[in-house]
């Protein structure tokens, strides 16, 4: 996959690998401070039907947070708290360094935990509630509605009481746009491991994540935008 062209668009495609990935939901032109401004083309998302690391129900692939969000019946209730191993915070790193917010919002965003989470959502809404997303991206984390549980693959992982690690490659293309004082993007590969606490494992998987960055002015702090998966 290129990285994303010079071609003005007027959202940025939001698409998560989950299979139930958001149809049609976008995030507009954020520019950090709840404004609106121009926008390049975004990378184009894979679909949920070939995505690799969708859920298939049998102990393989990952899923990624756009699952049920809060309130919703997935069956398993949440006992409350931080994931496992924590997740990193904004105020822990340097918020205006572009490649410290995507490594810290793409590690909170697949930090999962059966434990504390009824569904990969909950750490999509955990990352938006920890400030490391603009205020257009964060509303939409937090108001998806899933129309479906979280699917066999979480139901899996929730009988062994598991958790992810996540291991974070930086894959860029050398043909992305080069950042300027308020955008920036930048591609890692997300690697997620799930450990059940009874000793069960499974394989690791992986997912490109294309990161859309933005900030209201050149000494701002970075936040995420947007982020695609393929």
């Amino acid at each position: 996959m290129t990285a994303p062209s010079m071609r003005r668009a007027s959202a940025t495609v939001l698409a998560l690998a989950f299979a139930l990935a958001l149809p049609g939901c976008s995030v507009g032109g954020d520019d950090g401070a709840g404004g609106s401004g121009d926008q390049r083309a975004r990378p184009r998302a894979s679909s949920p039907a070939s995505d690799t690391s969708a859920p298939d129900g049998n102990g393989s692939g990952s899923p990624s947070p756009t699952g049920p969000a809060d309130g919703e019946q997935t069956g398993k209730p949440p006992e409350g708290g931080e994931p496992k191993g924590g997740v990193p915070r904004p105020e822990e790193i340097d918020q205006k360094d572009a490649d410290a917010v995507a490594e810290g919002t793409l590690t909170a965003m697949w930090t999962y935990d059966t434990a504390v989470d009824r569904g990969p959502h909950d750490a999509g809404v955990r990352t938006a509630n920890a400030g490391w997303l603009t205020e257009k991206y964060t509303e939409q984390l937090r108001g998806h509605r899933s129309r479906s549980a979280p699917g066999a693959q979480w139901d899996t992982w929730a009988q062994h009481r598991a958790y992810t690690t996540v291991e974070l490659t930086k894959t860029e293309d050398a043909a992305k746009p080069a950042d300027t004082d308020t955008e920036a993007w930048r591609q890692w590969t997300v690697t997620t491991t799930p450990h059940g606490r009874d000793g069960w494992q499974r394989k690791p998987t992986a997912v490109v994540a294309y990161v859309h960055l933005v900030r209201a002015q050149a000494d701002a702090a970075w936040r995420v935008a947007g982020v695609t998966v393929r």
